[in-house]
């Protein structure tokens, strides 16, 4: 396993967004804009990313 990771930070609100996309923010451990949540780099983590790109900005980080 690499020991790769994210770097994502909520850039937009939620307001009036789906449930799911909701609920896809909390289970990335963002919550409000400004929030900023390191993970590891998993196809798990980028599905999860795939569905909220226009609330997120990502940074990858390689050690």
């Amino acid at each position: 396993m690499s020991d790769r990771s994210i770097t994502v930070t909520q850039t937009r609100s939620s307001i009036g967004a789906k449930p799911k996309t909701r609920g896809t923010l909390r289970a990335l451990g963002l919550g409000r804009i400004g929030k900023t949540n390191t993970l590891p780099d998993r196809p798990e983590v980028r599905g999860m990313l795939r569905r909220v790109p226009h609330l997120v900005e990502i940074t990858e980080s390689g050690e």
